[in-house]
């Protein structure tokens, strides 16, 4: 679907992105979600985002240009990850900062992971995207790792979970970087908004 994808800087300031001159996507979760996974699943490149089986290996904000028309943003993950509080706060902080600040950016992938019932975590982050007004969908990741009938039980949980505060849902995809389930309707998804 997406031709080409090259990695172009990564910082811990948003001012230092590139230029907002294109269409940016963000995809963040919790550590250990798949998000690196989910990324070189996107743009089928085996090792454009570093996988690892540590939470926390992604602690810049990564950007990637995407068939010289859109960028692809690599968040840090937040919630766990086996460093030091200042550590943490100081990410937070980058994220935060970026996410506010960032003219050209679309929309945030908030990625959850479909195994686990719904986390106070996610739930808060995609509280703070709505006060925010930051535009969001959802991406439930490790669908492989169960019966897909498991893993939509999960995202109906999340969905039930989210009606309380929210009268209307995001954008929900279910993926699997294993199988490649849910690749098309991502990108589909980004596409349109590319094109709208």
């Amino acid at each position: 679907m997406f031709e080409s994808a090259a990695f172009i800087i990564s910082n811990t300031d948003y001012k230092k992105c590139p230029k907002p001159d294109l269409p940016e996507f963000a995809f963040i979760g919790r550590s250990n979600v798949g998000k690196s996974s989910l990324i070189n699943m996107l743009t089928d490149k085996k090792n454009l985002a570093k996988t690892s089986g540590k939470p926390g290996k992604t602690q810049l904000i990564n950007h990637f240009k995407i068939d010289e028309s859109w960028y692809l943003v690599d968040l840090p993950g937040y919630g766990y990850a086996k460093t030091s509080k200042k550590n943490r706060e100081a990410w937070e902080m980058m994220i935060s900062e970026y996410l506010i600040n960032r003219e050209n950016l679309q929309l945030v992938f908030v990625l959850i992971d479909s195994r686990l019932p719904p986390q106070q975590i996610d739930l808060e982050f995609i509280d703070w995207l709505g006060e925010n007004m930051i535009p969001f969908a959802l991406i439930f990741t490790k669908a492989d790792k169960q019966s897909i009938n498991k893993g939509q039980q999960n995202v109906a949980k999340f969905r039930k979970t989210m009606k309380a505060n929210w009268e209307e849902l995001p954008p929900i995809f279910l993926t699997s970087s294993e199988s490649k389930f849910g690749k098309e309707k991502v990108s589909e998804y980004i596409q349109e908004i590319l094109e709208s």
